[in-house]
């Protein structure tokens, strides 16, 4: 029966990748190297199989992902023959901002927010494909899954677009486009549950092992390069860790773990009483921070 589930949500998902293709005169899929990534990337190959992903991924190259993050980016892209477009804001290279030394609303609006809005004028895309899930944050669990976005790449909360019965109004004017999430209704279980089913490929660091760690207000961040700043009397400790969301490293935090399969993360998380993204620090930078970030533009 769960495989029944997990097939009603791949041809879901499936539909709505094909849908925005048909639709779309430009478009792309984000692909930020995580597990919700990793999914939709195989959906994409299915949709459009026996023939190559007819649109090329974009990636927003902010400067500090994990490093294993960007060993599977270049592993994955090489695997599949994926065009992949690789953006980084010339301003974060020009300022030389990072996580350590500019608040994390300011650097994640310049590499990231910015960023994304520079890269979808500079290529022209028109609908922008992203492994977003309504069950991650609140701002989310509210947007459309064809989410419109004006010429500035603003999304208005409270001017949504109806979608009934599948039906989508994807309806714009020039400069304007559309952010489409085909992982809408599925749950963080359901991403693994459908990785398992799949044998999908994912970022190492989702599986505990022992890693150097400091502890920081209460959380642990993993010291992943030499360009980490300990703070005073912060140490580097050992620890077995793993991470159950992906972002620059000094911004994400790890959850102490022995889970080191996909069946053990499962069961994991079958306990769990909260949310991924209690692990993605820019989330509570102010209240409403991530829908204030998402009316910007971010993604």
């Amino acid at each position: 029966m769960m495989f029944d589930y997990l097939d009603d949500l791949e041809n879901e998902s499936i539909f709505l990748i094909r849908e925005a293709f048909a639709r779309a005169k430009n478009p792309v899929m984000m692909y930020s190297m995580g597990k919700d990534s990793s999914v939709l990337l195989h959906l994409a190959k299915k949709a459009f199989y026996p023939k190559a992903i007819p649109f090329s991924l974009l990636h927003i190259d902010t400067l500090f992902k994990f490093q294993d993050m960007y060993v599977f980016r270049d592993m994955i892209a090489k695997k599949f023959n994926i065009n992949l477009i690789k953006y980084t804001n010339p301003d974060l290279v020009k300022l030389e901002m990072n996580p350590f030394n500019f608040s994390s609303d300011i650097y994640t609006d310049i590499a990231k927010t910015q960023a994304l809005k520079q890269a979808i004028d500079k290529y022209e895309f028109d609908f922008v494909i992203g492994g977003a899930r309504r069950d991650e944050e609140k701002s989310r669990s509210k947007e459309r899954i064809f989410s419109f976005r004006d010429a500035k790449h603003s999304w208005n909360p409270k001017k949504q677009r109806p979608e009934l019965w599948d039906l989508f109004n994807t309806e714009k004017n020039n400069y304007e486009s559309f952010r489409i999430f085909p992982l809408s209704n599925w749950t963080e279980l359901d991403v693994w549950q459908y990785i398992k089913k799949e044998n999908i490929d994912v970022v190492p660091l989702y599986f505990s092992k022992i890693r150097p760690v400091a502890i920081r207000d209460q959380k642990i961040i993993m010291v992943d390069d030499d360009r980490f700043k300990l703070q005073a009397n912060e140490k580097i400790k050992n620890m077995n860790i793993r991470f159950r969301t992906l972002g620059c490293y000094p911004l994400t935090a790890a959850i102490s773990s022995t889970a080191e399969t996909v069946s053990e993360i499962i069961d994991e998380l079958v306990q769990s009483n909260y949310s991924e993204r209690e692990g993605r620090l820019i989330d509570s930078d102010a209240p409403c921070s991530m829908e204030k970030k998402k009316v910007e533009g971010y993604f």
